[in-house]
């Protein structure tokens, strides 16, 4: 299968940070690669290399078959992008964004404006589609901005957190819009901090932590490196979690993940479900109260706490967001513009 992404040895630098330290990855078409890590990882600056937005130190990227660097608007009429901010314009209304997109890229008024319907409607925007956008709430402007980037029904789309303040409801029906897309042939990158998301619709994750890809593989793969089961426990008074600690130990294959906000504790075992028994009898004979208890398998999380030692929510450390990239409400609408710049030259 040909590849419709491909990035090899990139780099990026600002300043001491090395926000891109060698990326190298390929996505197949028609697949959707899930881009995993923590705030920092490096995950948008990938993204902006990849859309012509940031250019990078060094290294090579071919998207559709066109290289981002020497033809940056080639592929700019090529993609869609929705980035981490919705970058919509305010005083205009839901309609008249969709239409000034697809006037952007040139198509008819006719058909910008049935392409704008049926979005608005794809997008359950309908009843708002003669508001100005100001008035609009996050979710709605978010809704609205990924709208934007499917006016033209571009053959790779790059999605940068995209359900970030959306509502349960209204996740799972983007989530249903991915899906369908990927069904029709679209190739789509999309970084993400929901596991369950990246679980959900990547056939492919790779795991970025500090500018490099850590790990790479689809998400039973990426669970099955790790092995084995996960007993939990809540107990009831967080005075007893040492104890409680103490009494997994002998049941224990690596080292128990204790949340003492929550009173929970997460070791790695093997035995299945007698081992839970055992569990429960040590705990009783030692009288820890418990609220909760259970046997799972390995989750994206306990992935990438075994490959890193932390969480995928982490501090904005790596300066991501520094004033010397392109500001995040512009990435949309700079992709668009760039696209009606006509052929390199």
């Amino acid at each position: 299968m040909a590849a419709a992404i491909e990035a090899e040895d990139l780099v990026k630098t600002f300043g001491d940070v090395h926000a891109l330290d060698g990326v190298s990855l390929e996505v197949p078409e028609g697949t959707v690669l899930g881009l995993l890590g923590p705030n920092g990882a490096g995950k948008t600056t990938m993204v902006r290399v990849l859309t012509t937005l940031l250019r990078p130190d060094s290294g090579r990227a071919v998207v559709a078959g066109v290289d981002v660097l020497k033809h940056p608007n080639q592929v700019r009429g090529l993609i869609g992008l929705s980035g981490q901010y919705a970058a919509v314009d305010e005083y205009l209304t839901g309609r008249e964004n969709l239409q000034m997109v697809g006037e952007l890229y040139q198509m008819s008024p006719r058909d910008s404006r049935a392409r704008a319907v049926e979005l608005l409607e794809w997008f359950n925007l309908s009843d708002a589609a003669n508001r100005t956008a100001k008035t609009y709430s996050g979710g709605m402007r978010r809704r609205l901005d990924l709208a934007a980037a499917l006016v033209v029904r571009p053959p790779v789309m790059f999605l940068d957190e995209p359900t970030t303040g959306l509502d349960p409801r209204n996740r799972m029906a983007l989530w249903e819009v991915i899906e369908t897309l990927v069904g029709e042939g679209t190739t789509l990158l999309l970084t993400t901090q929901y596991l369950e998301e990246a679980d959900r619709l990547a056939h492919d994750i790779a795991v970025v932590d500090h500018g490099k890809v850590i790990a790479r593989g689809s998400a039973d793969e990426l669970k099955a490196e790790i092995g084995g089961e996960r007993v939990e426990i809540v107990v009831e008074d967080p005075a007893h979690l040492a104890q409680a600690v103490e009494a997994l130990a002998p049941y224990a294959k690596g080292e128990p993940a204790v949340e003492r906000h929550t009173r929970r504790i997460t070791v790695p075992v093997s035995g299945g479900a007698s081992v839970l028994a055992d569990v429960i009898r040590e705990l009783d004979a030692r009288t820890i109260v418990i609220q909760d208890i259970g046997l799972r398998r390995p989750t994206l999380d306990d992935v990438f706490l075994s490959l890193t030692g932390h969480a995928t929510f982490g501090d904005e450390s790596e300066g991501e967001g520094d004033s010397d990239e392109v500001g995040e409400a512009g990435d949309a609408a700079a992709t668009v513009g760039a696209a009606v710049e006509g052929k390199d030259s």
